[in-house]
């Protein structure tokens, strides 16, 4: 971490982030959650692949510097974070508002964080498997749903 992020980051956060070209930038204070991989069409054609996030309470999200941070209605039910300068993805919001995630690859390094399980599996391309055997859900997982996932 360099000196002048450093000096950004408050007491207590728990990660710091940011996109290729460092036009926003942030910080979590508080704990994240394990690593959800999304095989949805939509993180697909955003990102060009799967997605692989994280996420924390919205009010645990700091934005250190944000002037290229834009917002894009990717569906009736969230919207998508990213930076318009170097296209880096960043956040996903959904319309409840319980919580944002954060693209994993775009926190520093080390994170400690671990990877939970893939959802959307139904959707996701056929040009790869998924082969590592966390818990593979077709669709979002439910509370209460009474099957198990897919291995």
């Amino acid at each position: 971490m360099s000196d002048a992020q450093s000096t950004e980051q408050s007491r207590g956060a728990s990660a710091l982030g940011r996109c290729l070209c460092t036009g926003v930038r942030f910080e979590v204070c508080g704990p994240l959650r394990p690593i959800v991989y999304c095989h949805c069409t939509l993180c697909r054609r955003a990102s060009g692949h799967f997605a692989a996030a994280t996420a924390c309470a919205p009010e645990k999200l700091r934005l250190i510097s944000a002037e290229s941070l834009r917002w894009y209605p990717s569906s009736e039910g969230a919207q998508r974070g990213f930076c318009g300068t170097c296209g880096s993805q960043l956040f996903w919001k959904p319309a409840h508002g319980r919580h944002i995630s954060i693209w994993a690859g775009a926190l520093d390094s080390p994170t400690g964080l671990g990877s939970a399980t893939h959802i959307f599996v139904a959707d996701k391309g056929d040009y790869y498997e998924i082969t590592d055997g966390l818990p593979q859900w077709p669709q979002w997982p439910q509370p209460t749903q009474s099957s198990s996932p897919r291995r």
